[in-house]
C-alpha cells in the first residue's frame, strides 16, 4: 500500500546505499525513533539493512551500536501506512527540537574534540622539548643518542607527578605565608627557632655586667612537694596569653583540668589536691585584681596556708615572711616595651576598662582617696582621647611596671609626702631591678620564643606547642608622631630604664644558656667518641688474638716473641678497660693508681713501640677523668 502524500513529502526521497560500501549501523543525522520506524516499514530501506547487520567479513566501526536497543517487530506496510498521517502531523515541531539538540551536541562534541586534541598536542610538544633538553644535558653520558619510548614515558610521568604535587601543595597551603612555598626553605638551612623575633642583629653587645649566679637560672622545682609558681601579671604585657600557656600548654604528669566555658583551671599536684600554680587562670584573683609585688609577697603565704581572712602583718614582720617564703615560692612575670604597653592600656581604657577592683594594699591598708585620686568622675573613662589620658598626673599607667615590681613599703606606699620625688623614683627603680633580677624567671613580650626557651630551661618543664610572636597588636595600629612618642617616654622614664635593664639581662641569660647547652652537647659527643674508641680497641684486640693463635694446641714456648707481644697487649687492654670502668664509676685513690702503675711498668716496657698509641689513649682517658 502506498504512503499518503503528506507522509511521503515529509520523509523525502529514500536513501540509497553506495555500491560496494558496507552498510552503516547508525544514522548520520541521528533520526528519531519515529523516522526510523517509518523508514523500517518500507521494504528495501536503509533501516532494514541496518537491522540485518553488516556483511560478513566487515567489522563494526566505532559507531556500530544499533540505533534501537531491541529489534523492531516485523510490521506490515499497511500498519505503517496507517500510522503515517499521525506522525506526519507532529513532524514539524519535532524537527525543530531535533535541530536544536543537534546544534548543542555538535558544539559540545566540537569543544571536547578541540580540548582533547589540544592536550594531546601540548603533551606531544612537551615530551619533545623535555626529550631535547635531557638529550642535551645527558647526551655525553648516554650510550644511545635518542631516548627510547620507555624513557619518554618515564620522563612524562615524572613531569606529570611534579605538576600534580605543585597543584596539591597550592591547594593545601595557599598564599605566601606558607613555609613550604618560600624559596629560602630550599636554598638555606633551617633557621634557629630561637632567633631574635624583632629581626635585630644576631650578636648582642651587653651593657651591664652580671655575675654567673645572675645569669644561671636553674630552679629545682618540685611539683610533688611544696614549691609554688606565683605569676605577677602586669596589665597589657601579654600576661593573659602566657597565663593560658601555663595551664593549657605544659607537659605534666597530671595536666591541668580546664572545662569549657570556665576561665579557671584546676592545677593539682600529682596525687594531691594542692595547686602548684598561683595565677589568674588557676586560683583566680585571690590577692586582688592584678596584685603587685607588695601585695603578693604579703598575701600569697596567707592564702596558701588557708588564712584568707587573716590580717596582713606590718612591714617589719613581712621581711621575715618573704625570707621564709622565698624557699618555696618562685615568682615570675612578663615585661613589655613601655611605649607599646602604654598605648595598649590607653586603648583598653577607651573600651571601658577601669581595674577599679584592684586593692592596692600596702603596709596592711589600701590607699586613701587623697593619696590615690581618680582621673575620671563617671563609672569609667571610656572614649577618652590620648591627650587627656596623658595629662592626668595620678594615672597609674605611668611607670606601671616599676611600681608593680618594687617594694612600695620602702617609699611609704602611696604617700608622696614621705620623701622627695627624685629620691622616691630612685628607690623604686633600684627596688624593681633587684626584685626582677632575683626572680626565678621573667620574659619579654617582644621575644616569645626566647621566653619559652628560658622558662623550659629554668623549671625543666616543656611546652607542648611553641609560642607565637604577634607583631601586629592594638598598640601597633596607633599612629603617633615623634613628639607624642617622646612625651610618652618621658611619662614612663622609669619603665624605660627598667626595660633596658631587663632586656640586657634577658638576652645575656639567653646567650649564657645557649652556650651552656652547646658545651653540654660537645661534652656528650666527646664521651661517645671515647666510648666508641674503646670498643674499637676491644674488637681489634680480639681479632688480633684470634688471628695470631689459630691453633690452641701449639706450644706457646716455641714462639717467645709472639707470647711477649700478646701478654703486653693483654695487659694494656686490661688497663684500658679498668680506666674506662673507673671513669664511669667510682674514682680510685691515688695510691691504688700508683701501685697499679708500678705492677705494670715492667710489662709495658717489654711491649716497646707497639703500644705507644694505646698508652697515649690511656693517658688521654686519665687526663679527661
Amino acid at each position: 500500500m502506498a504512503l499518503p502524500a503528506c507522509a511521503a513529502r515529509a520523509l523525502g526521497p529514500p536513501l540509497q546505499l553506495e555500491r560496494g560500501a558496507p552498510a552503516r549501523t547508525t544514522c548520520p543525522r541521528r533520526h528519531s525513533r519515529v523516522e526510523a520506524e517509518l523508514a523500517a516499514s518500507r521494504p528495501g530501506s536503509v533501516a532494514a539493512s541496518v537491522r540485518a547487520g553488516p556483511p560478513r567479513g566487515v567489522s563494526r566501526g566505532f559507531n556500530s551500536q544499533p540505533l534501537l536497543d531491541e529489534p523492531l517487530k516485523a510490521s506490515s506496510s499497511l500498519a505503517g501506512a496507517a500510522r503515517a498521517p499521525l506522525f506526519a502531523l507532529l513532524l514539524r515541531g519535532r524537527r525543530r527540537r531535533m535541530h536544536n539538540l543537534r546544534r548543542r551536541w555538535d558544539l559540545g562534541s566540537l569543544c571536547r574534540a578541540l580540548l582533547t586534541r589540544g592536550l594531546a598536542a601540548l603533551g606531544h610538544s612537551l615530551k619533545h622539548v623535555l626529550g631535547a633538553i635531557v638529550s642535551k644535558i645527558f647526551g655525553p653520558l648516554a650510550s644511545v643518542g635518542n631516548m627510547d619510548e620507555k624513557s619518554n614515558k618515564l620522563l612524562l610521568a615524572l613531569v606529570m607527578l611534579f605538576l600534580f604535587a605543585v597543584i596539591v601543595l597550592q591547594y593545601v597551603c595557599p598564599g605566601t605565608e606558607c613555609q613550604l612555598l618560600r624559596l629560602q626553605a630550599f636554598s638555606s638551612p633551617l633557621p634557629d627557632p630561637y632567633r631574635s623575633e624583632d629581626e635585630s642583629s644576631a650578636r648582642f653587645v651587653p651593657r651591664y655586667n652580671f655575675s654567673r649566679g645572675d645569669l644561671l637560672r636553674k630552679v629545682d622545682f618540685d611539683i610533688k612537694g611544696d614549691d609554688l609558681i606565683v605569676f605577677l601579671h602586669i596589665q597589657k604585657t601579654g600576661g593573659t596569653t602566657f597565663g593560658r600557656h601555663l595551664v593549657r600548654n605544659i607537659q605534666l604528669e597530671q595536666p591541668c583540668e580546664c572545662r569549657v566555658g570556665q576561665k579557671k583551671c584546676t592545677c593539682h599536684r600529682p596525687g594531691k589536691r594542692e595547686t602548684w600554680l598561683f595565677s589568674r587562670f588557676s586560683t583566680g584573683w585571690s590577692c586582688g585584681l592584678h596584685a603587685d609585688w607588695t601585695e603578693l609577697t604579703s598575701c600569697v603565704p596567707a592564702v596558701v596556708d588557708g588564712k584568707r581572712d587573716a590580717r596582713l602583718r606590718p612591714s617589719r614582720w613581712r621581711i621575715f615572711q618573704i625570707l621564709d617564703a622565698a624557699r618555696n615560692f618562685h615568682y615570675i612575670t612578663i615585661l613589655r616595651d613601655p611605649v607599646s604597653r602604654y598605648l595598649s592600656e590607653w586603648r583598653h581604657v577607651q573600651r571601658g576598662a577601669t581595674w577599679k577592683a584592684s586593692l592596692h594594699v600596702c603596709d596592711g591598708r589600701p590607699p586613701t582617696s587623697e593619696e590615690l585620686p581618680s582621673c575620671y568622675t563617671g563609672d569609667d573613662w571610656s572614649g577618652c582621647p590620648l591627650k587627656e589620658f596623658m595629662d592626668c598626673p595620678y594615672n597609674l599607667a605611668n611607670n606601671r611596671q616599676v611600681r608593680m615590681l618594687s617594694d612600695l613599703t620602702l617609699v611609704g606606699c602611696y604617700n608622696l609626702s614621705v620623701m622627695p620625688e627624685k629620691q622616691r623614683n630612685k628607690v623604686l627603680l633600684e627596688s624593681a631591678k633587684s626584685n626582677l633580677k632575683h626572680m626565678a624567671f621573667f620574659g619579654l613580650t617582644e621575644f616569645q620564643r626566647k621566653t619559652q626557651y628560658l622558662f623550659e630551661k629554668t623549671f625543666n618543664m616543656n611546652f607542648i606547642s611553641p609560642f607565637t610572636q604577634y607583631n601586629t597588636t592594638r598598640a601597633s595600629s596607633v599612629e603617633i608622631n615623634e613628639e607624642l612618642q617622646k612625651r610618652i617616654e618621658g611619662l614612663n622614664f622609669l619603665d624605660m630604664e627598667l626595660y633596658s635593664y631587663a632586656k640586657d639581662l634577658f638576652l645575656q641569660r639567653y646567650q649564657f644558656m645557649r652556650q651552656k647547652e652547646h658545651q653540654e652537647a660537645r661534652r656528650k659527643r666527646q664521651e661517645q667518641r671515647k666510648f666508641l674508641k674503646g670498643r674499637f680497641l676491644q674488637t681489634h684486640y680480639q681479632t688480633q688474638s684470634q688471628g695470631q693463635n689459630p691453633n690452641p694446641s701449639q706450644n706457646p714456648s716455641q714462639n717467645p716473641n709472639l707470647n711477649a707481644s700478646q701478654s703486653g697487649t693483654q695487659n694494656l687492654f686490661q688497663n684500658l678497660i679498668q680506666n674506662l670502668t673507673q671513669s664511669s664509676g667510682q674514682n680510685p685513690s691515688p695510691k691504688e693508681n700508683q701501685e697499679s702503675q708500678k705492677q705494670n711498668s715492667g710489662q709495658e716496657q717489654s711491649d716497646g713501640n707497639t703500644s705507644n698509641g694505646t698508652h697515649d689513649y690511656i693517658g688521654s682517658v686519665e687526663k679527661w677523668r
